[in-house]
């Protein structure tokens, strides 16, 4: 089996536009994104249809400097590949289409890939690539997303647990929302975090059963009951804001604790924008004995680099996608 590739990748399923070269699965060649954070402050949240014309702008000229970072042309490239989904619909058509033509055009194959996958293997373009070893246990927590997937090979996934409600991040946006702070809400939570009180306030953990699943909007509730009690004026934002985070993080860690128990996995990776907070880095560190990994900042958000890690292990074994592909707004991971 050749393991050589040399992949153009194309992220744009919320409100990052990306475009990524990746060789072999592990290697950068050059990571373009386009945040629409700015534009999306003003509504506390993304608006979709503001994110799909915004992607419509700007996806040709973040996929040249892609390929100008990168030393390319389009012929230089093995295979396009292209987010199908979970994501919002439009937002996701102008990446689906945009690749279509440029595979078609070419004659390059092309490969739809889950969103969710490309944050699993984020970690694979980070230096701890040569070392993972299977069976790893995946915390993907983000806006969208906090599920727990066991991986036991390349392409082969277990789900083994996930939110009921609302993801963490987007606990964290709607939190934030409530204590006055600026969108996202979770760099801003974990900021106000560090000159807070965790105890301050004693917040409900969803453990519920033995599974491994979560909630979160329980948690949620009992922070806007807890704002009510204070004129605005007078609000202890940071310590409601670490004793929430404390909360998150109590849940996040227990379930996952529980799991690579269960499991045996070899190490636990976080991966997804909630995956760059501090105190959930750090508590899983604490409690757990195995090795804990997480990606870089850059490559914990939206970014189209994972898609080129994930796509390339579809490419070498073969896997292609005819070229009219469609988008799956709620495409599922499954091996």
């Amino acid at each position: 089996m050749n393991n050589h590739s040399r992949i153009l990748a194309i992220e744009t399923s919320c409100d990052e536009t990306s475009a990524a070269i990746v060789e072999n699965g592990t290697t950068i060649l050059s990571n373009i994104i386009a945040s629409q954070i700015d534009l999306h402050a003003q509504f506390g949240g993304v608006f979709p249809e503001v994110a799909s014309r915004r992607h419509i702008e700007v996806i040709q000229p973040v996929v040249a400097q892609a390929l100008e970072e990168a030393h390319m042309g389009l012929d230089d490239l093995d295979c396009i590949a292209v987010t199908q989904g979970p994501g919002l619909v439009g937002s996701l058509l102008v990446g689906v289409n945009m690749a279509k033509g440029l595979a078609l055009g070419r004659g390059k194959p092309l490969l739809g890939i889950n969103h969710i996958e490309g944050h699993i293997y984020s970690l694979w373009l980070t230096e701890a690539a040569p070392g993972i070893k299977f069976p790893v246990l995946t915390l993907v927590v983000s806006g969208g997303h906090t599920e727990l997937y066991l991986m036991v090979d390349h392409g082969r996934y277990q789900h083994l647990g996930g939110t009921l409600d609302d993801a963490a991040g987007e606990a964290f946006d709607k939190v934030g929302r409530l204590l006055g702070l600026p969108f996202p809400g979770g760099p801003a939570i974990d900021k106000a975090a560090k000159s807070g009180n965790p105890q301050a306030f004693s917040f409900p953990r969803a453990v519920m059963d033995d599974g491994f699943n979560f909630s979160f909007s329980g948690l949620k509730t009992a922070v806007m009951r807890q704002v009510q009690k204070f004129r605005p004026e007078r609000l202890p934002v940071n310590d409601l804001a670490a004793s929430f985070q404390a909360a998150v993080v109590d849940s996040l860690v227990t379930k996952t604790e529980r799991a690579a128990m269960a499991y045996g996995v070899t190490a636990v990776h976080l991966a997804g924008g909630v995956s760059a907070n501090s105190a959930l880095r750090q508590a899983m560190k604490e409690r757990l004995n195995i090795p804990v990994r997480y990606p870089p900042p850059v490559l914990c958000t939206d970014n189209a680099a994972m898609i080129g890690a994930a796509a390339h292990w579809q490419f070498v074994n073969g896997r292609r996608h005819p070229y009219n592909l469609d988008v799956i707004p709620s495409l599922e991971l499954t091996q």
